[in-house]
């Protein structure tokens, strides 16, 4: 999973987070458009979820993340754990 340490400043302050070794793929932003949008050379976390249904989104985009790019500050295991589910040695 990413490190806050390396979170990009184009994030906003909360929950979910983008940082340097984003390689710009597009994944995220696919799987996650209400929450990620890109910002030059990365995708970045303009918004915070607001709905269950977004959460979710960015949820998916997390574990979707080809290189773990994608991090968050506070772990929801509701969500988690059923997007965990289909990939069993996770």
């Amino acid at each position: 999973m990413a490190t806050l340490s390396k979170r990009l400043k184009t994030d906003v302050e909360e929950n979910f987070f983008v940082n340097s070794t984003c390689i710009d793929c597009d994944t995220c932003r696919q799987l996650s458009p209400a929450t990620l949008n890109e910002d030059g050379d990365y995708s970045t976390v303009p918004l915070q979820p607001e709905t269950a249904r977004e959460e979710f989104a960015a949820y998916h985009a997390l574990i979707a993340c080809p290189v773990g790019s994608i991090g968050r500050k506070r772990r929801i295991a509701r969500y988690f754990q059923r997007l965990k589910a289909p990939f069993r040695y996770l």
